[in-house]
């Protein structure tokens, strides 16, 4: 078996182990979102052409300090804009998951992953408050253009905690305006992950998609969701 061949393996058995340890958090309860969510109206936030004119991708990645031999999970990947540009920015050694809650987009996805032959990439369905990531495996996960789409961020949020590495980082990329218009205020943002655990580290304008782009990372231990507290919305 090649040294490629048993990465891919040892990544898909993580994949395969977080069953057992879902069965024992059935029946969590969380708060409810004080906000309206945006419909998922598309797989495609804008043509893949039109992004590489600004620049979109390498922006974004640069940004979040992603480099060579990292693993980076793509969440609400679509159509894979940035999963085809994370896995040559991960090179061999690195690895991306492609993850998204649409089983026709998952399929699409891939296909198009097989099609490319993008060996670091695996492609899997999540569900609407659980992205089912392997835990204590991931040094970036990016939400792109989708954060507004979450039903249930505060549950989202408290599952995918536990899938960052000790020094891993949320990238947001989302736009300055309300969530029923397919953005989120920044504000809100930083609220909603602060009330389970996560700090933000940084923060900048992205002209690039006329909105910004924000990291956070987890600090402290992750509260028990009976203690989390919902964040007001500013309607």
């Amino acid at each position: 078996m090649s040294t490629k061949t048993m990465r891919r393996a040892g990544f898909l058995l993580l994949l395969m182990s977080l069953a057992a340890c879902r069965q024992g958090e059935a029946q969590l309860s969380f708060p409810d979102a004080d906000r309206p969510v945006a419909p998922i109206v598309s797989s495609r936030w804008s043509t893949e052409e039109a992004r590489d004119r600004v620049n979109e991708a390498d922006t974004v990645m640069d940004r979040s300090g992603i480099r060579p031999g990292m693993t980076v999970a793509d969440i609400g990947a679509g159509e894979g804009y940035y999963t085809i540009r994370l896995a040559s920015r991960v090179g061999e050694k690195g690895r991306v998951l492609a993850e998204d809650i649409v089983p026709e987009v998952r399929d699409a996805l891939a296909e198009r992953v097989n099609r490319e032959r993008l060996d670091n990439v695996s492609v899997r369905l999540g569900e609407p408050a659980d992205p089912k990531l392997p835990e204590n495996s991931f040094d970036r996960i990016l939400m792109v253009h989708m954060y507004h789409e979450i039903t249930q961020p505060y549950e989202f949020l408290w599952r995918m905690r536990s899938s960052l590495l000790r020094t891993g980082r949320v990238v947001v990329v989302d736009a300055e305006r309300p969530t029923q218009d397919h953005g989120t205020p920044i504000a809100l943002l930083r609220c909603e992950f602060a009330a389970v655990g996560y700090a933000q580290v940084e923060y900048q304008s992205l002209p690039a998609v006329d909105g910004y782009i924000a990291q956070f990372e987890a600090r402290g231990p992750r509260p028990e969701p009976n203690a989390i507290r919902g964040c007001r919305y500013q309607r």
